[in-house]
């Protein structure tokens, strides 16, 4: 296939008017940039430990708090290092010998390989399926941990978080909501630690990471860092939860990512929580989706209608249009990150959905794709 960029223009009354679908780094709302910009003097520049900040840190506790209707004693941890970083925290502090593990995609395996390269914890279990799918969660004898994803950035699978009938007493139900959180619904009494990082639906930037923690995870993470398990100070969650109960974090965070991460959350909520931004995605969703259906030469990657992401849609392209080409002319037309997961391997364009994204400018990136798609097709 060429790897020359074929000299498209698309008209500009098919443009969208803000071209950015990336699936993270995502699309960061002017509003928030601008609010960043009119409080940069007097917030940029100072000091995590002092109380402009711890404030920030607050209000960003609280808003997750409030639009994940979080039930009574659940907490919110906070940390740097982002959703990676994470799951060697999970390792070190609330797994306490077997996680068991649903893989269906590039971050869901991730999670396993951490967890079975751990020297202290026993051999994980996994549930496997193909990209496209997702494997059912089933109880196994043993596991402490139920580790899944809710929805999997890679392949544009979602599923809904839940407890496995029948797991082990105490066993916790540990939820990787990175590209779903405030975008998806679900239901926080069906989840132990429901973690993300900010740089998805909280349009915001990575580097830290976020986990609404239930009361039976605020008591292992206590029992664990209270053991003579080893943990480095920068992963251990018993100083995170330390920390986080003091409006901070272990070591400095990005303070503009706080801010931004605030500025989308309050946003959400002020205009009815999560269910307006899962309407948000659903809207932009159900757009691409009847396109690819109805289009000659795409259709949706997930094949059944009930695993299809709402907040990350993966659209296959046939055979004699290369989907490289494709993104690299929308590029090129200010119309950023179609690529599809570059490990997937398939002939594919992948879209964000995210509630900072306008329904609007997803319809208009889907007439732009037909409009490059038939300009590569008569040239």
């Amino acid at each position: 296939m060429s790897t020359t960029t074929p000299e498209i223009r698309i008209p500009a009354d098919l443009l969208p008017a803000d071209g950015r679908f990336c699936c993270g780094p995502s699309k960061v709302r002017p509003e928030a940039v601008a609010a960043l910009a009119a409080e940069a003097d007097e917030y940029l520049g100072t000091s995590h430990r002092k109380p402009t900040v711890q404030f920030m840190v607050s209000r960003l506790r609280n808003a997750v708090a409030e639009m994940f209707a979080l039930p009574d004693g659940y907490e919110v941890l906070l940390g740097n290092g982002g959703t990676t970083a994470f799951w060697d925290a999970l390792s070190f502090g609330a797994i306490d010998d077997r996680s068991h593990h649903l893989v269906f995609g590039e971050f869901s395996g991730k999670f396993a390989e951490v967890t079975r390269s751990a020297p202290h914890l026993g051999e994980p279990s996994t549930a496997k399926a193909e990209p496209g799918s997702a494997p059912a969660l089933a109880a196994v004898a043993g596991a402490d941990a139920y580790c899944l994803t809710h929805n999997e950035t890679s392949t544009g699978v979602a599923v809904t978080p839940s407890r496995p009938e029948g797991a082990d007493e105490g066993a916790l139900v540990l939820v990787d909501a990175t590209s779903a959180a405030g975008g998806l619904r679900f239901d926080a009494a069906d989840t132990d630690v429901y973690y993300f990082a900010p740089q998805k639906c909280f349009a915001s930037d990575g580097g830290l990471w976020l986990a609404a923690c239930s009361p039976a995870a605020i008591e292992r993470i206590e029992r664990i860092a209270a053991s003579d398990r080893w943990a480095p100070a920068s992963l251990d969650l018993g100083i995170a939860l330390e920390n986080s109960r003091k409006d901070q974090t272990y070591n400095t965070p990005a303070l503009a990512t706080i801010f931004l991460a605030v500025q989308q959350a309050e946003w959400v909520n002020q205009n009815g929580g999560l269910g307006f931004a899962a309407g948000r995605c659903a809207e932009s969703a159900r757009t691409v989706y009847e396109w690819a259906d109805a289009a000659e030469h795409a259709t949706p990657f997930v094949t059944d209608p009930d695993l299809r992401s709402q907040v990350v849609a993966t659209i296959d392209l046939v055979d004699d249009v290369d989907a490289t080409l494709v993104a690299a002319v929308l590029r090129a037309n200010g119309i950023l990150d179609t690529e599809s997961y570059r490990k997937l391997g398939r002939n594919q364009l992948r879209f964000a959905l995210f509630p900072a994204i306008d329904a609007a400018d997803v319809a208009a990136l889907t007439q732009c794709v037909d409009h490059v798609v038939a300009e590569l097709r008569s040239a």
